[in-house]
């Protein structure tokens, strides 16, 4: 099992289907659980899941279409029925938290826990979020309204020690971490024992880009370069093109060409128009591969490991 996933809980569009959650997804680092969007249904696709929602501390908007936002006050609303305590972290467009934090009063008036909102500014791409291993950054989007996707970037991770080398130096265990971060090792008598020899190179970080909704913008293919795994949108096929512009979307071709310019790993496409069934599907998919071989259609219930 991967220290790095992703699981799609739903990735419909707006309009109500019979096959699709609308946009949520779960992404795992290291056991702590971020949620990016947050549609309705979202907590029976937690439950169908085995994902416990008392386990997110960070809650990530991309904007606020009800498809991506309308499932916030019921989750919220279930975590104060459960006792949660400590801090939950919204991260959003300036307007949400006007939007939000009177249904919060309403519905949720005596929380056991804190919700604490943190603008961003969708204009720009800037870390909204870090800890030791794992920084987020804003991708700025292109949409009818403020949008921005999210770039989860692992940190460097710490070289790998050689511990039978730092025996035969007679290299003390506290030095250890100091080692692994790059540093070199000098004896009593003044002699450097060069990181190399006591190290070798870490293992490679990962990286997980989600951009949804948003029209064709190769302006954010520079963010996301080389990301290990991209969601994109694709709400239509490209027959449809002039409308996927029109209402702010992009098209199946698109999200294929978008991944191919940004040299990324594997390509995860979803947000799919009510229109299309199984079928349709297929064939957005065989749209997006065409430009993109490494695709793969979102689906509910998906875990996508890093």
């Amino acid at each position: 099992m991967s220290d790095f996933s992703v699981t799609i809980l739903g990735c419909g569009s707006a309009k109500p289907s019979l096959r699709h959650y609308t946009s949520a997804q779960i992404v795992n680092h290291r056991g702590n659980l971020f949620l990016i969007d947050c549609g309705e249904g979202v907590q029976r696709a937690m439950l169908h899941n085995g994902i416990s929602m008392h386990k997110i501390g960070h809650i990530f908007l991309s904007h606020l279409h009800g498809d991506h936002c309308l499932g916030l006050v019921g989750l919220i609303s279930t975590l104060g029925l459960g006792q949660r305590t400590g801090k939950i972290v919204i991260h959003a467009c300036s307007d949400a938290e006007t939007v939000f934090r009177p249904l919060f009063d309403f519905f949720c008036p005596q929380l056991s826990m804190e919700v604490e909102f943190q603008a961003f500014d969708h204009t720009k791409s800037e870390v909204i979020y870090e800890d030791r291993s794992l920084e987020v950054l804003t991708i700025p989007l292109h949409h009818r309204v403020p949008c921005a996707g999210f770039l989860f970037r692992e940190k460097q991770k710490p070289r790998h020690l050689l511990v039978e080398e730092c025996q035969k130096y007679n290299i003390p265990t506290a030095y250890y971490q100091s080692i692994t971060l790059g540093n070199d090792w000098t004896d009593g008598n003044g002699t450097v024992i060069p990181n190399a020899s006591l190290t070798t190179d870490p293992s490679p970080s990962k990286s997980y880009a989600y951009c949804s909704d948003t029209i064709y913008a190769e302006s954010i293919v520079p963010v996301i370069k080389g990301c290990d795994l991209l969601y994109h949108e694709a709400t239509f096929a490209n027959d449809l093109a002039a409308t996927a512009k029109e209402r702010g979307h992009s098209t199946a071709l698109e999200a294929g060409k978008i991944a191919s310019l940004a040299q990324v790993k594997q390509l995860v496409i979803g947000h799919f128009s009510s229109r299309y069934d199984g079928d349709g599907e297929t064939e957005l998919l065989a749209e997006a591969k065409s430009v993109f071989e490494n695709t793969e259609l979102a689906k509910e219930r998906k875990i996508f490991e890093l």
